[in-house]
């Protein structure tokens, strides 16, 4: 009996210590423990070691919106089978307060909690996360994980460092911006200052598909996840060395990272999977959604116009940014008032350099600001851009939201018109946004409303009168004026129409029960379809060579896309049951497209520091 009490009297001691330990611990960090091996009905688990709390009672969030989205999504509803525990292992009261909260009660003598996290891809026809900052799990394949789908944060305990270890299978390699402080093949360990770091540095674990390289002393990792192998790093990555490159002798001394990781899933359009393609900017990295079906010579300028304006968001709102991107509630988001910027700007940013750096010829240019102008005519021309801004997460706003894209950018160009002129060529936007860099920073931000004075400060009075009459004021921009300054004039032009669509009315339908594709009864078809001889009724079966029906209908549009005039083409198909065969040109049918040309010689100086300064 001794003996054991002696036993027991040591093992308590060893408990001591160790609860010692813990309460040590809790005080200094958040330590986390995700397991992409112990996945269960398509679920991983997840155990958070909580920190010392001195009230009875605390609330566990997941995130309701993290910075980037501009929308609620509550990450929470992925969350299931919540619990609480004390040291011993007692089970806490747990009180589920909304989608993204839970209530703890016996907060005193919570040790950690645990739960299980549902991914979001292969169930996006239930809800309205964007694809890049969703997550996936399939195991022993693939895990995206956005961290703030997996990771969320006690109630006023936000800013403690994290300690992160994920255990994963050995042939699935991790790629991040992070740095693993573990050697071994099977787990990784990650630290983070605060829950804001944890949330901004997504991992993408896949089968090695990588390829490394350097942009100025900026280290670069470029990583795919391609479900069938039709993606190949490899293949991809010289062209997005070729653009960051491009990107780096833009923007010049600006550099606030050492290391920024491409992350593409390449989704599989044959199964439930993401389909919300595009990015989502992370400070040192972006997710990036895009189809695995999409040909190369699609998918190349995609990833080149995509990526970029997502490794432009290190400008901002990376260095410069307001309070509430600062200081972002998950719970309860605060939005800015200068979208504007944060994505206008940097959108704005994501075609000049390519016009800069000879990527695209100044008509290219200036065809893609024609289509903004275009874009942005058919939004909300009135709505103050400031207020739409501030309130983005709620309707009429919401509804706005991509104007960011359209009007933001022409807000961006014309500031940068301004700013040209005054300075008779020596400086445009970018001198701006450097210098506001330089007056802020990383761990600096501003008011909304200092913004505007500011800017002033830095530039001509001029830009403050746009900037309150355009973009804090409700009057449209008469964008010809502005073009006039650099010698650029309206014209019209001819574009290509799409081959399977003419405004909202398609060319082909699907029959559900057979999964053929059928051309349009009555309607008039255009050139592509009479040049061929198909008519109404006709039922496709394949394209130079390859067989469509519903299942790889998305390929088929897709890579119509790709077609040019007059290139061959031979389409088979079934015509009152009898197989036939159509061989010709690709005719393509054309519209009328408003643009802008270079017209004025006088201005050329201007248009040229514009452009190329």
């Amino acid at each position: 009996m001794k003996k054991i009490a002696l036993a027991l009297a040591f093992v308590s001691s060893l408990w001591s210590f160790e609860a010692a330990a813990q309460k040590s611990a809790k005080q200094t960090s958040i330590k986390v423990a995700i397991d992409l091996n112990g996945v269960k009905d398509d679920k991983v688990p997840v155990t958070v070691m909580a920190p010392s709390i001195s009230s009875d009672k605390t609330t566990y969030h997941i995130p309701k919106t993290v910075p980037g989205t501009y929308s609620t999504d509550n990450y929470g509803k992925y969350v299931d089978d919540f619990k609480a525990f004390d040291s011993k292992g007692k089970e806490l009261a747990v009180a589920k307060k909304d989608d993204n909260s839970w209530e703890i009660t016996g907060a005193k003598k919570l040790a950690k909690v645990t739960y299980w996290v549902n991914d979001t891809y292969d169930i996006e026809d239930q809800h309205d996360v964007f694809s890049p900052a969703g997550t996936n799990i399939e195991a022993g394949k693939n895990f995206m994980l956005n961290m703030h789908g997996f990771v969320g944060y006690f109630h006023d305990k936000g800013q403690l460092p994290y300690q992160i270890s994920i255990t994963h299978p050995a042939e699935l390699w991790g790629a991040s911006s992070l740095t693993d402080t573990d050697a071994s093949d099977t787990k990784d360990i990650f630290e983070y200052k605060r829950y804001f770091e944890v949330s901004d540095h997504p991992i993408m674990y896949a089968k090695p598909n990588y390829t490394t390289f350097k942009v100025g002393d900026m280290d670069i990792i470029f990583a795919v996840y391609s479900a069938n192998g039709l993606i190949d790093a490899k293949e991809i990555s010289p062209e997005m060395e070729k653009m960051m490159q491009a990107q780096k002798r833009f923007l010049g001394e600006v550099n606030s990272t050492k290391k920024y990781a491409i992350l593409l899933y390449m989704s599989d359009m044959m199964k439930p999977d993401a389909q919300g393609f595009g990015a989502l900017e992370h400070n040192t990295s972006t997710t990036v959604v895009f189809p695995e079906q999409m040909p190369k010579e699609q998918l190349i300028p995609a990833l080149v116009d995509t990526v970029s304006h997502e490794f432009f968001h290190i400008v901002t709102p990376l260095t410069i940014h307001a309070d509430q991107i600062q200081y972002f509630d998950y719970a309860d988001p605060k939005m800015s008032e200068h979208l504007w910027m944060y994505e206008g700007v940097t959108e704005y940013f994501a075609n000049l350099f390519q016009v800069n750096q000879g990527l695209i010829t100044e008509e290219e240019f200036f065809n893609r600001i024609g289509g903004k102008i275009s874009n942005a005519a058919r939004m909300n021309d009135t709505m103050s851009f400031t207020e739409m801004s501030a309130n983005v997460l709620n309707e009429p706003y919401k509804a706005q939201y991509l104007n960011v894209y359209e009007k933001g950018t022409l807000i961006g160009m014309c500031i940068d018109i301004i700013i040209r002129e005054k300075s008779n060529g020596q400086r445009g936007i970018l001198d701006l946004m450097k210098k506001l860099s330089k007056e802020y920073g990383m761990e600096k931000s501003f008011k909304d409303a200092d913004l505007f004075p500011k800017i002033v400060s830095l530039t001509y009075p001029e830009v403050g009168d746009f900037l309150n009459k355009h973009v804090r004021g409700t009057t449209p921009i008469n964008y010809d004026e502005y073009f006039a300054k650099v010698g650029v004039t309206k014209t019209t032009r001819k574009v290509p129409g799409n081959v399977f669509i003419k405004g909202q009315t398609p060319y082909v339908t699907v029959n559900p029960d057979t999964k053929e594709i059928i051309v349009m009864p009555e309607i008039e078809l255009g050139a592509f379809w009479t040049n061929l001889g198909l008519k109404g009724g006709d039922i496709i079966t394949e394209v130079d060579g390859k067989a469509y029906n519903l299942d790889n209908i998305y390929d088929l549009v897709m890579g119509s896309q790709a077609w040019k005039e007059d290139q061959d083409i031979t389409i088979k198909y079934k015509r009152d049951g009898k197989d036939a065969v159509a061989k010709g040109k690709v005719k393509l049918s054309y519209e009328d497209a408003t643009g802008y040309t270079a017209s004025d010689k006088s201005k050329d100086k201007l248009r040229e520091a514009w452009l190329k300064g």
